[in-house]
Order: C-alpha cells, then structure tokens, then sequence
C-alpha cells in the first residue's frame, strides 16, 4: 500500500473518482428525479364525507422522485370514493384518505331509496327533544301542540310512529355516532333531530317547524325487528289516509298479523 503514500497516485485516484461520480452517478441520479409520473390532486376543498366527483379532482403531471407509495395515480381509483379526511386544493389523493362507504356520521343518508325522505326539526328546548336522549333508531311520536290552530294538542295519525335516523348538534356533528365529535362539541346538547318520513308525513312536519310548536316522545328503543312493526303499522296508517288514486296502484294484501309483543303498537294501551 505505499503506493497510496505518492500523493501523484492519489491526485489521479481523486480526479478518476470526480470523474466517475460527475459522468456516471449524477446523470443516473438525475434522471431518476426528472422521472415525470402523473398523480391525482385535488381541485377543490372537499370535507370528510364527501363523494368524490370529477370536478373536485384532477390529474397532473409531477416529479417521480419521493412520490409516496399510496398516491392515487389515476382517475377512476379515486371518483365515486369518499373523503374520509378534510382535503385542500393541491392536496395529493391518498388511498388512507378515501374510504369505499360515507363517513359514520352521515351515512344514513345515502341509505335513502326514493320512497322516504331525511327531514331534521329543531329541538327548541332541553325538553323537547326528550332531554337530549334521542338516538338513531328510535320510534318517537310527534305531538302538536294547537295544531292547526285548533287549540288542542294531538299526535297527528300521520306522526305517531316515526323512525330516527340522526341527532345532531349545533355543530353539525352527529351525537349518537361520536364521529367528528370535537371535545368542545361534547357537552352540546342535540340541536335538530333528523327523522325518516313520507312526502306526506314532511309536508306537516315543516308546518309545525314552522310554528315552532313540537314535541317528541320516545315510543320504542330495542330491536330493529321490532321498530319495524311499529313503521309498518304507520305505513298502513297512511296509506288509508292517502289512498292512492283508482287505477294508480295495485291493491296489497299482506296478510301480516298485528304485533302481539308487549313492545308493539297495538299492545301500547294494554
């Protein structure tokens, strides 16, 4: 090695050396960051929940280097997905941020077929809204008070088994799921209570939400089974209060026997 003491031999080392990194290295390593590979950004500002359409996204074109490995490279990875985190124009798409269902909070709402409607009502005071104890899934009725300017106080035969399906607060954050519960939104009590209703049943609701005269009192909490009964004995209801033009619909037969359980409509007065 004492070769390596000739400081000729190592100038030439050195030289050889600068040469290979500046000829050889850098150019691969160059070429490596001016790869071009195009990406999924984001267009607009899309909050958690939401569904992905194309105007809130585009494809650009970007440097290769660096990339994250869970970047959306294309269109058709990311439309019709939902956020499942608060994303800013320039934002990449990361697969982590999109989920293939809507986000707990909201999802009763894409369960929606066309026959019912989601309508939320305010709950005006603590009692109202039975102390701030509703949750999805509960059976409530509706009460009037001087309904339709009649002076008295009545459950509407449209309004006397109706289904929960949210209960939020002034926030905007549902109550009954915790999804996107802040801890400052904790202590809010419900502000609105969203209910699953008929065309006809939302036409009475929006009087009475405009008369800032209702109540809600709890029916039944338990089985889905059962809080089925007791919608289907509704429907029923409505459907000798609105019965459908002559030749407009076929006429059922069900044949269903009445609820027996103690926690069935007709057993309610027993």
């Amino acid at each position: 090695m004492s070769f390596l003491r000739n400081r000729t031999v190592l100038g030439v080392i050195c030289i050889a050396l600068s040469l290979f990194i500046c000829f050889a290295v850098t150019p691969l390593f160059n070429s490596g960051i001016s790869k071009k590979t195009d990406i999924v950004r984001v267009a607009r500002d899309i909050k958690a929940g939401e569904q992905i359409t194309r105007d809130m996204v585009k494809t650009v074109e970007v440097g290769s280097y660096n990339l994250p490995d869970n970047v959306v490279r294309s269109l058709d990875a990311a439309l019709g997905k939902y956020a499942a985190a608060d994303m800013a124009p320039g934002d990449y798409i990361l697969n982590t941020k999109l989920t293939d269902s809507p986000a707990a909070e909201n999802a009763y709402l894409y369960n929606l077929t066309g026959e019912k409607q989601a309508m939320s009502v305010t709950i005006k005071s603590f009692s109202n809204g039975l102390s701030g104890k509703l949750i999805s899934g509960d059976i409530v009725s509706v009460i009037a008070p001087d309904y339709r300017k009649m002076g008295a106080t009545v459950i509407p035969p449209e309004l006397k088994y109706v289904e929960v399906i949210g209960v939020t607060t002034s926030s905007g954050y549902d109550t009954d799921t915790g999804q996107g519960l802040k801890k400052e939104d904790e202590k809010q009590l419900p502000a609105t209570v969203t209910l699953l209703v008929s065309p006809e049943q939302s036409t009475i609701l929006a009087g009475l939400e405009a008369d800032g005269k209702l109540h809600l009192s709890l029916v039944y909490r338990g089985s889905k089974e059962n809080a089925a009964k007791f919608i289907e004995a509704q429907d029923k209801a409505l459907k000798a209060l609105y019965p459908a033009p002559a030749g407009d619909a076929t006429k059922e037969n069900t044949g269903a026997a009445p609820p027996t359980d103690k926690s069935s409509p007709e057993s309610e007065g027993e």
